[in-house]
């Protein structure tokens, strides 16, 4: 049977991000899947140049504006790491507050595009409805809506009063309650169960050799989450990871959901736990050395590395973002599948490829 090479991407009406695959194709059957990865040097990583220590924060919030607040969390991490300092207890508990809640929003998004790739509209608008009022938080909370700046090396710049605290709490009552009204949808549709069940199936013995992180690999059965390191505060608050064990497309969008509630209960325990006190400690002298620092962002492990000269600038800044390690376990998922199911498939390791090729 003859075969045909068929370019999948970068434009396609199903994704919001310009992945490209050629796929190599019998009839409507993927035979194999290769990946096309460039680079936009938007030179974010060569910014240390020109930027301090200090202003690469507002910097590496732009890497991704979804999870914005978790990029500048992981690298201010590992500038205080490197400073040997300490951030203070609040300032711990409010990164949690405000990175659980872009995982909120990320989540959202994500399962509103999955719906629409499916062709429930209606879905798609009522799940990026509900995180209309996560965005709300963000910009009542921190003064924006997407990139909100909290972070800063040494601990946050801004503070939530008691007003805050009860209205984050109110608002997200009325999320939980709207996220699970969709469950039903979401999980047990039949229309969802017959793209997604049995779709892209990803063992865990492959999710595990090929370096799948986040949804992706816990979606395969395999428990692993940066947060159980135990940064920020994530050592005071009670949480298990979310585990599916089908490795298709609908344990990777099932896992996102019930992370969404999740995180809903994350926040209301760094909330109700909340302690007084500073937001910051000066950040003295000059970092000298490398250092690294991981930390869990909606779409898996986002790793850091850095490397200092003793001056205010950095001489090295490199980051590896999830995408880039979802990508090879992709490649797994494909062969096999209908032409059709491609699209869906691919969205379910929510790529962001601005990230990857940074």
């Amino acid at each position: 049977m003859k075969t045909s090479i068929l370019p999948f991407g970068p434009q396609h009406p199903v994704l919001p991000e310009p992945i490209h695959l050629s796929l190599t194709i019998e009839n409507e059957t993927v035979l194999e899947a290769r990946p096309a990865l460039g680079y936009v040097h938007r030179g974010l990583e060569n910014l240390v140049a020109a930027r301090d220590m200090h202003q690469m924060v507002q910097v590496v919030e732009r890497v991704c504006g979804i999870c914005s607040m978790i990029h500048a969390m992981c690298y201010c991490q590992a500038l205080e790491e490197m400073l040997d300092i300490q951030a203070p207890p609040r300032a711990e508990y409010l990164r949690v507050i405000w990175s659980e809640l872009h995982r909120i929003h990320s989540h959202l998004l994500w399962l509103g595009l999955f719906a629409d790739a499916m062709g429930f509209e209606s879905l798609f608008m009522q799940l990026w409805k509900i995180r209309e009022r996560v965005m709300d938080i963000n910009e009542a909370t921190a003064g924006n809506r997407v990139i909100v700046s909290v972070n800063v090396v040494g601990g946050v710049r801004r503070d939530i009063d008691e007003d805050q605290v009860a209205m984050i709490e109110k608002e997200l009552v009325t999320v939980e309650r709207e996220v699970k009204q969709l469950s039903l949808t979401l999980l047990t549709d039949f229309t969802v169960k017959k793209r997604t069940k049995g779709k892209g199936v990803l063992t865990r013995e492959q999710a595990l050799e090929l370096g799948a992180a986040g949804p992706t690999l816990r979606g395969s059965g395999v428990a692993q989450d940066m947060r159980q390191l135990g940064y920020a505060a994530f050592k005071d608050l009670d949480f298990e990871p979310v585990v599916e064990t089908g490795g298709d497309s609908w344990a990777r969008a099932a896992v996102r959901f019930k992370e969404t509630l999740q995180s809903v209960d994350l926040v209301r325990q760094a909330l109700a736990g909340l302690p007084q006190g500073d937001l910051a400690v000066k950040a003295k002298g000059k970092p000298e050395g490398e250092a690294t620092a991981r930390v869990e962002q909606p779409r898996g492990e986002v790793l850091y590395y850095i490397k200092a000269n003793g001056t205010k600038h950095l001489d090295r800044l490199r980051i590896r973002t999830p995408t880039f390690a979802n990508i090879p376990p992709l490649t797994v998922m494909l062969p096999g599948l209908e032409l059709a199911d491609v699209p869906v498939v691919v969205l379910s390791i929510d790529p962001c490829i601005s990230c990857t090729e940074r």
